[in-house]
C-alpha cells in the first residue's frame, strides 16, 4: 500500500496543543495508508473496522484504543455492514516526549513510548470504556491547551488503560487484557470467577496460562491484587477493615487477614497504626 505523512500543522494552530475528531470511517480503504509527524490515540466507539497497521490487518471493536506511533504506517475500512465510529485525538511529538520522561516508572516502554512492532493496543472492558468515552467527551469540548491534553494522556494511562498488570505484549493479547481488566474494582472484587470472565477462556485455559506466565494460580493471581488495594485503603481511609474486607470481595475475614499477613508480615490493624496520616494533624511524635 503506498503511503503519505499527516502533518500536525494542517490540523492545529500553533497556539493549539491537540486535535480532536469524532467521526464515521469509510467502508473502503483510502487510496495511501499514512504515517505522521504526530503521536495520535483512538478509539472505537461502534460499529467494527479493519485496521491496516504496519503490514497487519486487525479487527477492531467497540472498546479498542490504540497508542499510535509518529512511524506507524495505518489506514482504516469501516465494516460495510455495521459502520465503525471512531474518536481520534492527535498530538504533539514533544508532548508525548515530555510525559515520558516526566512520568518514566509509569510510561517507559509503554502506550506511546511502546517499541513493540505494533502500536500498543487495549480491549477495554465495559468500566474502562465507559470511563474512555466520558473522558473523551470532556476533552471534545475543552480549550485545546497543553494543560487538557496532558491530563487527558494521563487519564487515559493511569485510569482507562492501566498496564500496572506486569504482563507484556509477548503474551497473548486475550490474556493481557485479562490482566488489566483485573486492577478494576468491578472485576477483582468478583475474585477469580471475574478474573475467568474477563479472560472469556475456560476455567482450565485460564489457569494454565496464568500459571505459565505469573507463576501463580489465578486465585493467588486476583488475591494478591485485592490485597494490595486493601492495603492502599488501609492506609489512606478511616473506613473499617470489615467495610475494607467486603470492597475488596472477600466474604470471609480470617482468609482475609491470613492472606494481608502473608503479603505484608503483620495484621491489618497493625499496618494501618503504622501507615495511616491525619492530614489535619503532625505525624511527628515530639510536635508541638
Amino acid at each position: 500500500m503506498k503511503k503519505t505523512t499527516f502533518q500536525i500543522g494542517n490540523y492545529i494552530r500553533p497556539d493549539e496543543a491537540f486535535h480532536f475528531a469524532r467521526k464515521r470511517l469509510a467502508a473502503r480503504f483510502p487510496d495511501a495508508a499514512h504515517d505522521h509527524d504526530f503521536f495520535e490515540v483512538f478509539l472505537i466507539e461502534s460499529g467494527e473496522t479493519l485496521h491496516w497497521i504496519n503490514g497487519e490487518t486487525q479487527v477492531l471493536e467497540p472498546g479498542h484504543l490504540a497508542f499510535v506511533r509518529p512511524t506507524d504506517v495505518h489506514a482504516f475500512r469501516a465494516d460495510r455492514a455495521k459502520g465503525c465510529q471512531i474518536i481520534n485525538v492527535m498530538f504533539r511529538r514533544e508532548t508525548a516526549e515530555h510525559l515520558t520522561q516526566r512520568y518514566s516508572d509509569v510510561l517507559s516502554g509503554k502506550f506511546f513510548d511502546a517499541t513493540s512492532a505494533l502500536p500498543d493496543m487495549h480491549r477495554l472492558g465495559p468500566a474502562r470504556f465507559a470511563r474512555a468515552i466520558n473522558v473523551a467527551q470532556q476533552l471534545q469540548t475543552a480549550h485545546r491547551s497543553l494543560a487538557r491534553i496532558e491530563e487527558f494522556l494521563l487519564v487515559l494511562t493511569n485510569r482507562v488503560a492501566d498496564a500496572s498488570s506486569g504482563v507484556s505484549n509477548r503474551h497473548p493479547r486475550w490474556f493481557a487484557e485479562a490482566c488489566s481488566a483485573a486492577q478494576s474494582q468491578e472485576v477483582f472484587s468478583k475474585g477469580t470467577a471475574g478474573f475467568i470472565a474477563a479472560a472469556g477462556r475456560s476455567h482450565e485455559h485460564v489457569c494454565r496460562t496464568c500459571k505459565s506466565i505469573t507463576g501463580l494460580s489465578p486465585s493467588e493471581y486476583i488475591n494478591q491484587i485485592r490485597i494490595e488495594f486493601a492495603a492502599h485503603m488501609l492506609r489512606s481511609d478511616e473506613r473499617s477493615i470489615d467495610d475494607v474486607v467486603e470492597t475488596c470481595g472477600f466474604g470471609n475475614n480470617s482468609y482475609f487477614y491470613r492472606l494481608f499477613r502473608r503479603q505484608y508480615g503483620t495484621t491489618p490493624r497493625q499496618y494501618r497504626l503504622r501507615h495511616l496520616r491525619d492530614p489535619f494533624q503532625s505525624s511527628h511524635a515530639d510536635a508541638p
